[in-house]
């Protein structure tokens, strides 16, 4: 089945936090905005008929995880990543980055450790810092390709005295698009099982999947005691486009640990779904394969896009296609600007609105991520802006 990602959609005025959001953002209208991770695709088709046909019902009264939709996150997660989860382990959240802030409440008191993995989605430095938690940075270390890695020993020694109690996993990796090996995950495992640390492990992109060779494998599903020391994070928004849905999924499989965020969402009544998101939800998870894997094939075309454009034209900058998620992780460093001028050089020069990349983390310095959950005729406006106002910084550099 085919389907026409070329379509381009008006999305000012609809109070887009992407478009609409962005001249407040960047201070200037006059930009291309391809920053905060939501598409600029629509939501497939399957899944808008699912929610009309909802909305026809009339009452939008309080809704609950039904059996059915618990059955679609099963099926999608048993079919697509070959993990057989339970059905009371599934429990609902307003989104991921809400359920990562009663984790952190419900597992850790003020003043405990807790590990993250820079350059990395800002919200996890925000959600530790903000309740009074100590954030103890494990950097990601890049080789000269461009190439992450996890630096193992630097976690066992932050480990070691006992202090961190939980570890805030970005699997796949945003903004860097590693998809991470089982070899890595196992070592993270046992690692975390060796000093009694709860992984907490965000896998909201785990359908994003670009590089062929590359396998997303969740963190629950390793053997050992994974399964007993993890909480899992996902979410169709990413996949089909439904992050205004605000509607997610945590997956705990030990029923303990499951205990105290069921209490902690009770206690914050949080815990009933919308009738839209539920709706939606079970419609992507039960028919958007073939959406799925068409949008794959679009968004690695646009990637290719890139990286051959920078081949020939931008040689300044260094760009590795990501093995997962629609997100490009671009390095400026060549151009030899502080953060500031370079963030004013794109919204000025190039008029491009992208996400800064120390906002990820010291180690983001001269990044900046972009995202390609767009259509091609956008990538190639974004890299011709980019070209001439490259062209420009030569020029000066030759006066």
């Amino acid at each position: 089945m085919d389907f026409d990602f070329n379509q381009s959609i008006k999305r000012t005025g609809t109070a887009s936090s992407k478009w609409d959001g962005a001249a407040e953002l960047f201070g200037s209208a006059d930009i291309l905005p391809m920053w905060v991770a939501d598409m600029d695709f629509p939501a497939p088709s399957f899944v808008i008929e699912a929610m009309k046909e909802r909305l026809e019902h009339g009452v939008m009264g309080y809704t609950f995880p039904s059996e059915s939709y618990k059955a679609s996150v099963q099926g999608w997660m048993e079919h697509r990543h070959h993990w057989k989860v339970e059905a009371d382990a599934i429990r609902f959240s307003p989104g991921i980055v809400p359920a990562l802030g009663m984790i952190v409440d419900a597992y850790t008191e003020a003043g405990d450790q807790v590990m993250i993995q820079p350059p990395v989605y800002p919200p996890f430095h925000g959600v530790v810092k903000e309740r009074g938690r100590e954030l103890v940075l494990n950097p990601l270390q890049q080789d000269e390709a461009g190439h992450y890695t996890m630096d193992f020993a630097d976690m066992e020694n932050k480990l070691r005295d006992g202090k961190v109690k939980m570890l805030i996993l970005c699997s796949p990796h945003n903004p860097v698009g590693r998809v991470w090996t089982r070899e890595e995950l196992t070592k993270v495992e046992a690692l975390c099982s060796q000093y009694n640390v709860l992984v907490v492990s965000d896998e909201i992109h785990e359908d994003l999947i670009l590089d062929p060779h590359a396998v997303h494998i969740p963190f629950a599903s390793l053997p050992g005691t994974a399964a007993e020391k993890s909480i899992i994070c996902t979410a169709p928004s990413k996949t089909f486009n439904l992050a205004g849905l605000n509607t997610a999924n945590v997956i705990i499989p030990d029923a303990e640990i499951r205990e105290k965020f069921v209490a902690r969402i009770a206690e914050l009544h949080l815990s009933s779904i919308t009738p839209m998101g539920a709706a939606a939800t079970e419609a992507a998870y039960n028919q958007g394969e073939a959406w799925l894997e068409s949008l794959l094939d679009y968004i690695r075309g646009n990637a290719a896009y890139v990286q051959q454009y920078i081949q020939e034209h931008l040689p300044e900058l260094k760009l590795q296609i990501p093995e997962a998620t629609y997100l490009l992780w671009m390095d400026f460093r060549a151009l030899k600007m502080s953060n500031e001028d370079l963030t004013a050089f794109l919204v000025q020069q190039a008029r491009l609105g992208l996400n800064n990349g120390p906002t990820f983390g010291a180690e983001g310095e001269g990044f900046m991520r972009m995202n390609l959950a767009c259509t091609r005729a956008t990538v190639e406006e974004a890299m011709k802006r980019l070209d001439q106002a490259i062209t420009g910084w030569r020029a000066s550099q030759t006066v």
